[in-house]
């Protein structure tokens, strides 16, 4: 229809967990949410918005270049023997498959790990009552971080049986743990976790090492604690 509204559109993967914080800042963009394919460990958004229409001068200097074009993708197809138009899902396949499953998302790059982020790799390797925790708290509240790290301990939270005070660590080494931030999840149940992966357990215990995906929270210099907010928990 000529009155009809033309969308641009875009496809963003997130990982799990992270979906809500993408589709906030996507719609301030003025982007909206069309589609939504849930994998294994990550999330594949389909977003449109309409299109800005262009000032009549340019539309014209625009029409008159396609005009050009068009001749001389004509006269490119006729040297090389035809052909027919390629699908434009095969393109798009295409581009998906050349980029690879490391390609870099705008959501990739808004989670900080110790690979993308100088200040978080060194804080990992710092002790718990460093001046570093205290820094890493103020400067990135609310945002986004994912190491891999274990249980250092858990404790039933209060009188509740069902929900727990986890303690964790950077590394693999469980209660054993002797080096970085207390990383501390309060007052959560085994369902806050977001377990992820294969033979997803229906508990978890001290020892159990995870790919932990957190959201930053305060720092408790008393108690050399850093408090996190877990949005998933993928299991190593």
């Amino acid at each position: 229809m000529a009155d009809g509204i033309k969308y641009e559109y875009k496809t963003v993967q997130t990982l799990r967990g992270t979906d809500g914080l993408v589709i906030s800042k996507m719609q301030k963009d003025g982007w909206e949410l069309v589609g939504q394919g849930q994998g294994r460990l990550r999330s594949t958004l389909d977003f449109r918005r309409p299109k800005k229409p262009l000032p009549r001068l340019l539309i014209g200097a625009a029409v008159g270049g396609l005009v050009i074009l068009a001749a001389v993708i004509g006269v490119g197809a006729a040297l090389e023997g035809g052909g027919g138009k390629k699908d434009e899902s095969n393109k798009s396949t295409a581009a998906t498959a050349s980029a690879g499953p490391s390609a870099a998302s705008p959501v990739a790059a808004a989670v900080i790990t110790p690979q993308n982020n100088p200040e978080f790799a060194a804080l990992l390797k710092r002790d718990s009552c460093d001046d570093a925790n205290r820094d890493f708290a103020t400067k990135h509240p609310g945002k986004t971080v994912a190491f891999d790290g274990s249980i250092v301990h858990m404790a039933p939270h209060g009188n509740d049986d069902t929900r727990y005070d986890f303690l964790l660590g950077p590394g693999d080494e469980g209660p054993k743990t002797g080096i970085g931030p207390a990383f501390k999840y309060q007052d959560a149940n085994i369902p806050d976790l977001k377990l992820t992966g294969r033979n997803t357990p229906a508990t978890v215990r001290a020892g159990d090492r995870f790919r932990f995906v957190a959201e930053v929270g305060e720092y408790d210099a008393k108690q050399c604690v850093f408090f996190l907010h877990p949005v998933s928990t993928d299991i190593r």
